[in-house]
């Protein structure tokens, strides 16, 4: 490991963005000064956020610390897990074959599309009636 006892990583996803902070410690994992547990509700989520400590088996290694805002509680599992991601990186390199294999350290390019004029939403025409 770098001689920096903290590592840190931006994830992102659609309009949320994590400011991820790895500091080796038991395994805990805080989101916006709460527990994994008490932000998140449904179990898919907390399974989405913990993929990389999985993956890397760092799950009791690192206390991980986030910060997040924008968008939904998908879109920010998602940008937590990329900042994750990032931030194991940045402890060893040597996680970056199983990160990049699982698709960890990929960037989700989906996002909403824009409303344009003359529709009523990105792509929906008002309806058509011929008379």
């Amino acid at each position: 490991m770098a001689k920096s006892t903290k590592f840190y990583g931006t994830g992102r996803r659609k309009k949320s963005i994590a400011r991820v902070y790895l500091v080796p410690g038991k395994g805990d994992i805080i989101v916006n000064k709460r527990t994994l547990d008490d932000y998140f509700g449904l179990e898919t989520l907390k399974v989405i956020v913990r993929q990389p400590l999985e993956a890397t088996s760092t799950t009791d290694k690192f206390d991980v610390l986030v910060n997040v805002h924008g968008g939904g509680y998908t879109g920010q599992a998602g940008a937590i897990r990329h900042g994750i991601a990032r931030a194991l990186l940045k402890a060893d390199e040597a996680y970056r074959p199983t990160l990049k294999k699982a698709g960890y350290l990929t960037r989700d390019p989906r996002m909403k599309e824009r409303k344009k004029y003359g529709l009523k939403a990105a792509r929906r025409a008002p309806q058509f009636s011929k008379r």
